[in-house]
């Protein structure tokens, strides 16, 4: 017989965490690369934009999934 893992509700805020934490860190590791790549000469734009993009990219969603995170736990707690 096969056993098919399935989550507790309860530990779904667990998942979001580690999936913020994955988003955290690849926007450490872009910006480091973007950091190498980037060449004033040849790009226009300033560094500053592409770190803004990043945290469009990686923080913002990162922001939302905790505030969602959070809910989900106060939910279950009670």
């Amino acid at each position: 017989m096969v056993k098919i893992w399935i989550m507790k509700k309860e530990n779904y805020y667990k998942l979001l965490y580690v999936v913020i934490i994955l988003l955290i860190i690849g926007f450490i590791v872009r910006l480091i690369i973007d950091s190498v790549q980037y060449n004033v000469f040849e790009n226009s734009a300033p560094f500053y934009i592409f770190i803004f993009v990043r945290i469009l990219e990686f923080i913002v969603p990162s922001i939302v999934l905790f505030l969602i995170a959070r809910a989900v736990k106060r939910k279950y707690e009670d």
